[in-house]
C-alpha cells in the first residue's frame, strides 16, 4: 500500500497546489480537543497534520511550543494515550498524520515497539528534530520494517549537505526556515533560492519549509520555493488563548491560509 504521504503529494501536483502542513500538541489542554481540532484542521484546508508529543525538555520549540508541552505532560499526556488519540481519529480520517518527538522518548518507549504502534496505529510518519541526520541508522531500521517514514529536517546552513540528506529522504524534507528554535517570525531572511538550488537538478521527494510561519501571506510566499508550508506555533497559541473551545478558531485560521496558498 502507497504511503499517505506520497499519495497527498501526487494528488496536490496533479492540482497544481501547495501542500499545507500543520501541527498541534496533544494533550494541550486535553485529548478530546486535540481531536477535534485535528479534524477541523482537515476539514478546513490542512493536507498533513502532525502530532506532537510532548517532552520535558523540547530543545528545538520556543516558548509557545515548550508550554504547551508542559500543559499536556501536567494533564498524564502519555504516548500511549496519544496512540489511543490516533486509532480514534483513524476512524474519522484516512488523511496523512504524523508523529513529532524526541529521540529520547522512542528510546525510552523501547524503538522497535514504536514503530510496530506506528503501523498498528495507521500513522505515516515521524519527525525526530533532534535526531541527526548521520544518527539515523538508530531507528531507520525499524522505521523501514514497519512502513514508517523518518521525515528528515534541513537547516538553513546545510547547502552543501542537502542533496545528501534529500537523496535518503522519503514524504517530505522538512526545510527549517530559520536558525534558533520554533515560534512565529515577523521576517524570514533565509536565501531559500541558494539552499534549494542543488535540489533543482533530479528526483528528490517534496520539500516543504516550515518554523516561524505565521500567516497565509508567509505561507504563500515560503511555499513559491517549494512544495508547501509547515505552520506549528501560531495554531498552538490559538490553542492556548481558546483552550477547550479552539477547534472552531484553529479552524478558521487554516482556512485563511488555505485560501492564501490557493490565490
Amino acid at each position: 500500500m502507497k504511503n499517505r504521504i506520497d499519495a497527498c503529494f501526487e494528488e496536490l501536483k496533479a492540482q497544481g497546489r501547495k501542500a499545507l502542513i500543520t501541527f498541534v500538541t496533544a494533550g494541550d489542554p486535553d485529548m478530546e480537543t486535540t481531536e477535534k481540532v485535528v479534524l477541523e484542521m482537515f476539514d478546513k484546508g490542512s493536507d498533513i497534520v502532525e502530532i506532537g508529543v510532548p517532552f520535558s525538555d523540547p530543545i528545538a520549540e520556543g516558548s509557545t511550543i515548550q508550554k504547551a508541552s508542559l500543559r499536556s505532560l501536567s494533564g498524564g499526556t502519555n504516548l500511549d494515550k496519544i496512540f489511543d488519540l490516533v486509532k480514534k481519529l483513524r476512524t474519522q480520517t484516512d488523511k496523512p498524520m504524523l508523529l513529532m518527538m524526541y529521540l529520547n522518548t522512542v528510546y525510552r518507549y523501547g524503538t522497535e515497539k514504536f514503530f510496530s504502534l506506528c503501523k498498528e496505529n495507521q500513522l505515516d510518519g515521524v519527525i525526530i528534530p533532534d535526531m541527526p541526520f548521520e544518527e539515523r541508522d538508530e531507528v531507520q531500521e525499524y522505521a523501514d520494517k514497519y512502513g514508517i517514514y523518518s521525515i528528515y529536517l534541513a537547516a538553513p546552513t546545510s547547502h552543501e549537505r542537502i542533496k545528501m540528506i534529500a537523496s535518503e529522504s522519503k514524504g517530505f524534507l522538512y526545510i527549517v526556515s530559520s536558525l534558533g528554535v520554533t515560534g512565529t517570525r515577523k521576517e524570514i531572511n533565509t536565501d531559500f533560492d541558494y539552499l534549494l538550488e542543488p535540489l533543482k537538478d533530479g528526483e528528490y521527494c517534496p520539500a516543504c519549509i516550515g518554523f516561524g510561519i505565521s500567516n497565509g501571506e508567509q505561507a504563500k510566499k515560503m511555499a513559491s520555493y517549494c512544495d508547501g508550508a509547515i505552520i506549528g506555533s501560531a495554531i498552538v497559541n490559538i490553542v492556548e488563548q481558546h483552550g477547550k473551545d479552539a477547534a472552531k478558531p484553529v479552524g478558521e485560521f487554516i482556512s485563511s491560509v488555505r485560501a492564501a496558498l490557493d490565490s
